[in-house]
């Protein structure tokens, strides 16, 4: 049964699910925008911190603590680069729910939909390489304790925490390869993914002409289908026999 074959009361509870769907939609677009505006933010701050940090296990937390108070706005750079990674981490896991409430499953919203979840695990893994950049002792020993983890992985653990740590321990090595993988390949990668997770949701978005036009006029749509559809049946009725 279409649209144009129900009632006035059946067509209005429609095309309320209808707009419901499509504030989520737009929601998603929105939230996309912010994740990528977040992505670009957060790789700016962390220049920024670049120029006065020192990736050594004994340089790290006194640069840190340097940056806070002697460079010149340090500590708003500081917070802020904290405040955009958290999140950046929030809003991607949000995005995710609104899609799904959205319904935006279908093959359609493949690209959007690997680009949003991979989007959110860079966002995760910006924060977990960050854990021992300050050197502090809360950073240490989590990041210790998450060793243990990562090493109880069956085949490739003991790999996996060589390659982390630089040869087993938390030393130097270790703090310098986190860093390279925060500072250059995480926010490279997450800036790839918010673009084509937000590319995604804007063609998609150019796709559903149909329901913005539903939407700014049902009246006037559903006489222009209704109408299509009799000229359409009259045509094939007056079509000769093959």
């Amino acid at each position: 049964m279409s649209l144009i074959n129900l009632n006035n009361s059946d067509q209005a509870i429609v095309m309320n699910s209808i707009r419901y769907f499509f504030a989520l939609r737009r929601l998603a677009t929105i939230l996309a925008v912010a994740t990528l505006t977040l992505s670009l933010l957060s790789a700016v701050t962390g220049t920024l911190l670049a120029f006065n940090y020192q990736p050594t296990a004994g340089g790290a937390y006194n640069s840190i603590k340097q940056i806070i108070t002697e460079v010149p706005n340090g500590w708003l750079i500081k917070n802020l680069h904290d405040i955009v990674g958290n999140g950046l981490i929030i809003i991607s896991l949000l995005q995710i729910v609104v899609m799904f409430l959205g319904r935006q499953f279908r093959l359609g919203w493949l690209t959007a939909w690997l680009g949003g979840i991979g989007l959110t695990l860079t966002a995760i893994g910006l924060s977990w390489t960050a854990m021992i950049l300050d050197w502090t002792q809360l950073g240490y020993w989590r990041f210790n304790i998450e060793l243990g983890t990562i090493e109880a992985i069956p085949l490739i653990g003991k790999t996996l925490r060589a390659i982390l740590t630089g040869g087993g321990a938390i030393t130097t090595a270790t703090v310098e390869r986190l860093y390279t993988i925060h500072s250059y390949i995480l926010p490279l990668g997450a800036i790839v993914l918010a673009v084509i997770h937000l590319g995604g949701l804007l063609i998609q978005e150019r796709e559903q002409k149909s329901v913005k036009a539903l939407l700014k006029n049902p009246e006037k749509y559903l006489a222009e289908v209704g109408q299509n559809l009799e000229e359409a049946e009259l045509l094939q009725v007056s079509s000769p026999l093959q």
